[in-house]
């Protein structure tokens, strides 16, 4: 398999394995508060990891400590505690479209970060992405207006880090194997994630309550499969296709979090469809193989 059909048959796995994680967050919500979900699928995705820990403890932790910072808090805790936090007054799918803001800000970042710019071709795409995301969240119906712009802030805030990560990813981690990345990753995030879920939250008493198990099990898959094992692939992609290539999977996202949405009873009106279809379009442009301006 050529790596160009490997990177892109990777970038429809990891859309549809993070596009259902908005769900799966929201199934979570129903037995948890939003910052117990958060350090919940923190924490399993290091326990998980943790035996991977014995294989791959050799690191030279001074060269590569400001990239797994990078990887692990601003890809990875941060972001779990601020999606959540919107979920609590927003849909899941309306989430999963404010997510498509990620490739715009790693484009802003990369130029003000590597001093480069992307051909004019790229940020037609982008723009085009942008506008049709913009378009998913302005003809939305399923919650109010206020609330979809207090708290798609915190989306918005959320996409800014995930953008940080991956340049950051590229940056310091380009050498370093993925599977050894992600451990270390989690294993600075982790224990941080447990204090703070046994120290400054209700989920002793939650974990208790007759629906728990239930929400437990969809957080455990999230952590599982949407953190621990697709973080790892995804690192792979960054290193192998690019960051901006990598990112632009968030334009796919949107349409398994809507399709999500359907079958859980949101609603989703014609004139986002065409904008699905703008953002399918999108991802088809800022990918195209193209010269770089310095």
């Amino acid at each position: 398999m050529q790596k160009s059909t490997l990177s892109w048959v990777i970038l429809v796995i990891l859309s549809l394995v993070w596009g259902s994680s908005f769900i799966l967050m929201k199934r979570g919500l129903e037995a948890f508060d939003s910052d117990e979900v958060a350090a919940l699928r923190i924490s399993i995705a290091f326990l998980f990891l943790l035996p991977f820990l014995l294989k791959y403890y050799k690191i030279n932790l001074k060269k590569y400590f400001v990239g797994l910072v990078f990887m692990g808090v601003f890809g990875n805790l941060i972001p779990a505690f601020l999606f959540t936090k919107a979920e609590t007054q927003i849909s899941s799918s309306l989430t999963g479209m404010l997510n498509a803001l990620t490739p715009l800000f790693t484009i802003i970042i990369g130029f003000m970060w590597f001093k480069e710019k992307p051909g004019k071709s790229k940020i037609f795409g982008i723009i085009i992405g942008f506008i049709a995301a913009c378009g998913l969240v302005i003809f939305d119906k399923s919650t109010q207006t206020s609330n979809n712009v207090l708290f798609a802030f915190y989306v918005l805030l959320a996409t800014v880090f995930y953008a940080l990560s991956i340049n950051g990813i590229k940056k310091y981690l380009s050498d370093l194997d993925s599977i050894k990345a992600t451990v270390w990753a989690f294993s600075f995030t982790g224990p941080i994630a447990l204090v703070y879920l046994f120290t400054n939250t209700k989920f002793v008493t939650h974990v208790q309550l007759p629906n728990a198990i239930i929400s437990l099990g969809y957080i455990s898959v999230l952590a599982i499969v949407g953190s621990a094992l697709t973080v790892i692939i995804y690192n792979y992609l960054i290193k192998t296709a690019g960051a901006v290539f990598a990112s632009s999977c968030t334009y796919l996202i949107p349409i398994v979090a809507i399709g999500w949405g359907l079958f859980d009873g949101e609603k989703v009106s014609f004139l986002q469809i065409i904008c699905i279809a703008i953002l399918i379009f999108s991802v088809y442009v800022i990918n195209k193989p193209q010269k770089f301006a310095h």
